[in-house]
């Protein structure tokens, strides 16, 4: 469950990293009442933006595919590939 926090809360720094380790959810941090900062640990950052990167790439493929691009056969280029480096 996400966690909301005020702003004046960020003075705990050894309680929020535990938390947002803890959890590898986001913390919403409120100013006046109103969004203002999201915190998070690193692991759940890097892995959000990783999970974003293959999503984005997949999209773009999907794309080329259905514009038509040249394909390769994927077990065809992959013996190709072991011939020419694997020894």
């Amino acid at each position: 469950m996400a966690q909301i926090i005020p702003i004046r809360d960020l003075r705990k720094t050894t309680e929020i990293s535990a938390l947002c380790n803890s959890t590898g959810e986001p913390i919403f941090v409120t100013k006046n009442g109103y969004g203002d900062l999201v915190v998070m640990s690193m692991k759940a950052y890097e892995e959000k933006f990783a999970r974003a990167d293959i999503v984005a790439k997949v999209r773009a493929a999907e794309a080329e595919v259905e514009s038509g691009a040249a394909l390769l056969d994927g077990k065809e280029t992959l013996a190709k590939l072991r011939a020419k480096y694997v020894k």
